[in-house]
């Protein structure tokens, strides 16, 4: 497996920032956000940083930081500046990598192309988070068909929140995709919380994505 994976979602606000921070904590890994669109004063980058309690050399700068929290296409024509997948590439460690994504696999970063497309010119494995609410199942499942159709690894589905074993079950075997995690909601969202998960879920991330 290559030595990093993209962390997307079903949607927006489905907790990728939450288990990103879990997954660099774990691993002691280098995080990279591409886009950011609005919240420049309090980025996605900057929870990371603090929720994992990282040094400052894991953190890679974003390619592109826009002022409105929109889509990034959106928020990039308001900016005046062009989003091209050239743009972009990897940053260079020898640690390993979590990328984060903005929203789900279908946000259009221009007005061809999308974050699945970006996650396909970087050439590296999704972490897909689910979320369960009304309609989670059928945007789940779209989810990971999109990503079989483009031929992109799955490093791992994980589901956040509370936990609802009709829903995920069904996911699971109509995906024929087995859970990597489950990660309960959290009370609070803090760095003793975020170790704590981190420390449940690095034994299986080793075994998975590092043997």
């Amino acid at each position: 497996m290559k030595k990093g994976v993209f962390v997307s979602g079903i949607g927006t606000e489905i907790g990728k920032t939450l288990v990103s921070a879990i997954l660099t904590t774990a691993l002691d890994a280098d995080y990279w956000k591409p886009v950011q669109s609005g919240d420049l004063h309090h980025t996605d980058s900057m929870k990371v940083k603090q929720l994992s309690q990282g040094d400052e050399g894991r953190f890679h700068p974003e390619a592109f930081r826009l002022n409105t929290p929109a889509s990034p296409h959106y928020s990039a024509a308001i900016d005046q500046v062009e989003i091209k997948l050239s743009d972009f590439s990897l940053p260079e460690t020898e640690n390993f990598l979590i990328v984060e994504g903005a929203g789900g696999l279908m946000v259009p970063l221009n007005d061809e192309q999308t974050i699945l497309d970006l996650i396909q010119y970087l050439g590296i494995p999704v972490v897909l988070v689910s979320q369960h609410y009304l309609g989670s199942i059928n945007h789940t499942l779209l989810s990971l068909n999109c990503l079989k159709e483009r031929g992109i690894p799955l490093a791992g589905l994980i589901f956040n929140g509370p936990s609802t074993p009709s829903t995920s079950s069904i996911i699971q075997q109509m995906s024929g995709q087995e859970a990597l995690f489950h990660l309960p909601e959290l009370e609070e969202v803090n760095a003793e919380q975020v170790k704590y998960w981190a420390n449940q879920i690095a034994p299986i991330l080793r075994e998975r994505w590092l043997a």
